[in-house]
């Protein structure tokens, strides 16, 4: 018997393209014990290139694969066929595929229209999560439904920043105060994000972060330590048990994330029974505020001078490098690499029968 093929996605139109890389090094690894995995890269401008070895996953350069050029079809009936380029010849038949991409074009319900369009199994979350979790607006306004606790927060449009940044300034100032941090809202891994103490920072925070987003979104700063919990799971998601980050940096940023390598980690988090059974709870309710499946990293904060527990932010598609913690929260709690892919693969297929028990036509 076969094995069952995983096309792994990588690289990306996106700030986040090196993360994916690395991310899809652990992840194509981690699959190998059990399937036959077929890599795909997709550079920078968008073009699809594959199969690439996992070995140059890392380091993947488009311009040493020409003539590998790939692609699918948004068409129900090709099977979950990839084409090679320009011939359009059948070279691979997969049977799910394993997006690990981050941000725009791969994170944000792009990529997963398509797939749904060819009616392809994909592991992670549907057009819906996907696109309500990278968008930090849309996200804390669902947040806020669900009556969960949240720092105060702002957002403007590069268009406002631009044409009103001193009437802007003065909002901000009023409503959310110093500390404040500013963000791209919809970017990860700490992308264009700055803290800002006084109305300069303020200022210059704003103009990095349209740099790589039109609407931006500002956040009350608090003294608290971060605290991170996975789930994993479809209509019945489990959470993990929390990891606490404390920042090499000032805040983790993308620097203390993936290039110091100096922050302390304490897996599990040093928190009281009742405070690890609130997050879980608090996690498990934003997994399904957005309508999620499959997995995702929620963050938060424990103030430190009253205990309260905030709710920061839900990643759908978080990282999987050496040192991410997703993998490294459920390797904690009992599930390896290995397993841990493998069940990804396992919720993917899960959620592609569920859903093809919807009737889509009607007489």
């Amino acid at each position: 018997m076969s094995k069952t093929q995983v096309a792994v996605l990588f690289g990306g139109r996106s700030g986040e393209h090196e993360v994916s890389r690395n991310s899809a090094y652990t992840v194509a690894n981690s699959l190998t014990y059990k399937y036959d995995v077929f890599p795909i890269g997709i550079a920078k401008d968008g073009q699809w290139y594959g199969p690439i070895p996992i070995s140059k996953v890392p380091d993947f350069v488009p311009e040493n694969f020409k003539e590998s050029k790939v692609t699918i079809l948004p068409n129900p009936h090709s099977n979950t066929a990839i084409y090679s380029l320009p011939e359009f010849k059948q070279i691979a038949k997969v049977d799910v595929f394993f997006p690990v991409l981050h941000g725009t074009f791969g994170e944000d319900g792009t990529l997963q229209g398509l797939f749904d369009l060819a009616n392809i199994p994909y592991v992670g979350a549907g057009v819906l999560a996907s696109s309500t979790g990278m968008d930090k607006v849309i996200m804390k306004n669902l947040f806020s439904q669900a009556e969960l606790p949240q720092v105060p927060y702002q957002f403007y449009l590069r268009n406002d920043i631009e044409n009103n940044i001193e009437k802007i300034l003065e909002k901000i100032e009023q409503g959310i105060g110093y500390p404040n941090f500013v963000k791209p809202v919809n970017l990860g891994s700490s992308v264009g994000i700055s803290k800002a103490t006084n109305k300069r920072q303020l200022q210059e925070a704003l103009l990095l972060a349209i740099r790589f987003d039109r609407k931006i979104i500002i956040e009350k700063g608090v003294e608290a330590r971060e605290v991170e919990i996975s789930v994993l799971g479809n209509d019945e998601p489990l959470a993990s048990l929390p990891g606490e980050i404390v920042s090499c940096n000032e805040f983790y940023d993308y620097k203390a994330k993936y290039m110091d390598n100096k922050s302390a980690l304490y897996i599990p988090a040093r928190l009281e029974e009742r405070q690890i059974k609130i997050i879980q709870d608090i996690a498990i309710k934003a997994f399904k505020a957005i309508d999620c499946s499959g997995l995702s990293r929620v963050d938060f904060f424990i103030t430190k001078d009253t205990q309260e527990i905030l709710i920061n932010e839900i990643n759908t598609l978080p990282g999987f490098t050496s040192i991410s913690m997703y993998p490294k929260l459920w390797e904690n709690s009992g599930i390896s690499l290995p397993e841990l892919t493998s069940k990804l693969v396992e919720l993917a297929l899960e959620r592609y029968r569920e859903l093809n028990k919807n009737v889509t036509s009607y007489e």
